[in-house]
């Protein structure tokens, strides 16, 4: 794997270190190459929850302006080769991905921020879209996201207005479940991480399903996938587990099967 980004592993969890930090982690070519590989290294069993920051003092800057003017075949065709599968892979992975917003947010890495399940942002964060100041439209999935997690008239007026917002406001407009103190800010997330690993993870991937499909299903589809999705999980080996420890109140030790 090259070293623009980073893999390690620690008691369930694989931590996804984007490390470019002289370029506050703009991505580039080998960026991208460098994350397909860890999100594949993440479909492993034995990972049960996935952490995704930035090394340094940003999380992602967005494209590499550098090396914009030379994508071969447009922007168009390198979206699709580059930035379409690493947001598709974290959307189909079955466990949840947690961004861990350590600094700087913008464009792509905005993007990329919000194809996560669950972000969480230190005190010393920041979030501007980018895309705008340059004349571009959101990309790389952006626009899906943050629509979803903004609404419509906020999601538009900030994209247009490139406004800088801190993680307090992020907080605030549900941008991110949880602001931290920087000091604190490596602690409460491998904290977090912890928690994901630990709960029945076939469970946590077909809720993640499901509201995945929500988005576009009629209440019929939806009602029909959760049964099917509510049979399946109780032929996990959790399932027997987690009734278990409810009728002795203790805690469940779920293995993730």
């Amino acid at each position: 794997m090259t070293d623009t980004v980073l893999t390690s592993r620690a008691d369930g969890v694989l931590t996804i270190t984007l490390n470019r930090p002289d370029v506050y982690n703009a991505i580039n070519r080998e960026l991208h190459g460098g994350l397909a590989e860890a999100l594949d290294e993440a479909v492993d069993p034995e990972i049960r929850a996935v952490v995704l920051t930035g090394a340094g003092r940003g999380f992602c800057a967005g494209q590499d302006l550098r090396e914009f003017s030379e994508l071969p075949g447009g922007v168009g065709a390198a979206l699709e080769e580059t930035y379409h599968p690493n947001i598709r892979r974290i959307r189909a992975l079955e466990k949840p991905v947690i961004a861990a917003i350590n600094g700087a947010c913008a464009g792509a890495g905005l993007s990329l921020a919000c194809a996560c399940d669950v972000r969480i942002a230190s005190s010393e964060a920041s979030f501007v879209p980018g895309f705008i100041g340059i004349g571009l439209v959101p990309d790389a999935g952006s626009s899906w996201f943050i629509h979803r997690l903004l609404g419509f008239s906020r999601a538009f007026e900030w994209m247009v207005s490139n406004r800088r917002l801190g993680a307090d406001e992020a907080l605030v407009w549900g941008l991110v479940s949880e602001e931290v103190p920087a000091e604190r800010f490596a602690k409460r997330t491998a904290e977090l991480a912890a928690w994901y690993a630990a709960l029945p993870t076939r469970a946590v991937a077909m809720t993640k399903q499901l509201f995945e499909h929500a988005y576009a299903s009629s209440l019929e589809g939806q009602l029909a996938l959760e049964a099917e999705l509510q049979q399946a999980a109780t032929e996990t080996e959790d399932f027997p587990e987690g009734v278990q420890a409810f009728l002795e109140k203790r805690v469940p030790n779920f293995r993730g099967r």
